[in-house]
């Protein structure tokens, strides 16, 4: 994320040259390529207009490439409120239902240990609506398979014009390969951020008289992302990062009445890493993670950044989660013997307000390198946000990450640069006076589902 809360086949890769850090300009067990991402001609219009469910509900290769074709064409050739004649809503009920059903029975830390030594696992960052651009990801990684396993971090909505159909994109492969494809959740899968960041008003210019109909159905999908995922036993991944431990006192009751209210007795306790069994224990499905209470895991795992400072303190700058610095990276790695920690939730803009850690312009950030391992931001959305407020634009690159064996913990970095030209679109929030997430969180707005 950048934000507060408030076709064809596959280039030829090209070696980068930028170097990202001093840590990174020592790092040998990396690599890097970059792609461009610039398409050769247009694309020609879908085979099949509007798109239908299949009659057995099962998904095929076939279907997926059709939607990826259908909305690529319907955003350069289409106004947004004609969306439905490409999605029809009961095709769209059909997807999000069936999305639904797979993502609510997945843990809260999905696991992915059945990677062999023909496996890789592809990991993206924050995309943000950019639907051309996760169009061009997925060719130039490769689509999801048998061999081929996709991680994605979170934010796949606001800023851009296209959130609802990249999120439906996703949800698709999902269906079809829900074993081979994860979807955790970011910042902005939540009610708040689509409030403020477009997405509520995107779904309402392209369903109309439908349009809150189809919002409540992506919010419920969204309480029902996963919140991380550990690969291979080597890789965490999270969209904001690490969290803290939630233990609470033993309530009590009062005597005499059996009914009478519970009262928590939480006492106020330093800061300490939370373990994988209380991430396995919160409860995600809320449309807001709190920023109080005792269901803080949740908003720590979305919303916290790292920082060079030491030690674990709450996130003053967002109002919500945590900065934890490289001790605490070293610590969470060495426990659960793990390498590698891969993170998103920071674009370019919020980088910039970031003294200590490096920029956003090649996609990923190496932010720490301690004896057990590293951790990683990565950012998946090219030329970032697609609308900006000043005449200078960051002209970041994305990238992606690809996990090999044996071990999947050594990260292979692909980056690549915008589709150009961008289709003509018209933004869904004030992006030029819109309060900006990576400062002061507007609490009042935020109401937690209860």
């Amino acid at each position: 994320m950048a934000d507060s809360l408030p076709s064809g086949p596959p280039s030829d890769p090209k070696p980068a040259t930028a170097t990202n850090s001093p840590e990174e300009a020592t790092t040998t067990a990396s690599s890097t390529t970059t792609t461009s991402s610039t398409p050769e001609g247009p694309t020609p219009p879908p085979v099949q207009i509007p798109l239908s469910w299949p009659a057995d509900s099962s998904l095929t290769l076939d279907w997926i490439q059709n939607l990826i074709s259908a909305f690529d064409w319907s955003s350069k050739n289409l106004p947004p409120a004609e969306l439905p004649a490409v999605l029809p809503v009961s095709v769209f009920d059909a997807l999000v239902l069936t999305a639904s059903k797979i993502l609510h029975k997945e843990p809260n830390c999905v696991r992915i240990d059945d990677c062999n030594d023909n496996s890789r696992v592809v990991v993206v960052g924050d995309v943000h609506g950019q639907l051309h651009d996760v169009i061009f990801l997925l060719q130039d990684a490769g689509f999801p398979c048998d061999d081929r396993f996709f991680v994605f971090n979170g934010d796949y909505v606001d800023r851009g014009a296209w959130g609802l159909e990249t999120f439906l994109l996703l949800l698709a492969w999902k269906v079809f390969l829900p074993q081979r494809v994860y979807l955790l959740r970011g910042n902005h899968e939540s009610k708040y951020c689509t409030s403020v960041y477009g997405f509520e008003k995107e779904v309402l210019a392209k369903y109309g008289d439908k349009g809150k109909h189809v919002y409540r159905k992506c919010l419920g999908c969204f309480e029902g992302l996963p919140l991380a995922s550990i690969i291979a036993g080597h890789v965490y991944t999270a969209h904001g990062g690490l969290f803290r431990s939630v233990s609470i006192t033993p309530s009590k009751r009062s005597k005499g009445k059996k009914n009478r209210k519970i009262i928590l007795n939480s006492e106020t306790k330093p800061l300490s890493l939370g373990s994988l069994e209380e991430l396995s224990k919160a409860r995600r499905s809320v449309l807001d993670p709190p920023w109080e209470g005792q269901n803080l895991i949740p908003g720590d795992v979305l919303w916290s950044d790292p920082t060079m400072k030491s030690g674990l303190s709450p996130n003053t700058e967002r109002g919500i989660g945590l900065l934890w610095g490289p001790d605490c990276t070293e610590d969470f790695l060495k426990k659960f013997e793990l390498k590698l920690i891969i993170r998103s939730h920071e674009g370019p803009d919020a980088r910039e307000k970031r003294p200590g850690l490096g920029g956003m312009d090649i996609g990923y950030t190496i932010d720490h390198v301690v004896p057990s391992g590293k951790l990683i931001t990565l950012f998946s959305a090219p030329d970032y946000p697609q609308f900006q407020a000043t005449e200078e634009r960051f002209k970041n690159k994305g990238a992606y990450i690809v996990l090999n064996p044996p071990c999947f913990d050594v990260p292979e970095f692909h980056t690549f640069e915008a589709i150009t030209p961008r289709p003509a679109a018209k933004p869904y929030y004030d992006y030029e006076d819109v309060i900006d997430s990576d400062e002061e969180l507007d609490l009042a707005s935020m109401v937690t589902a209860t």
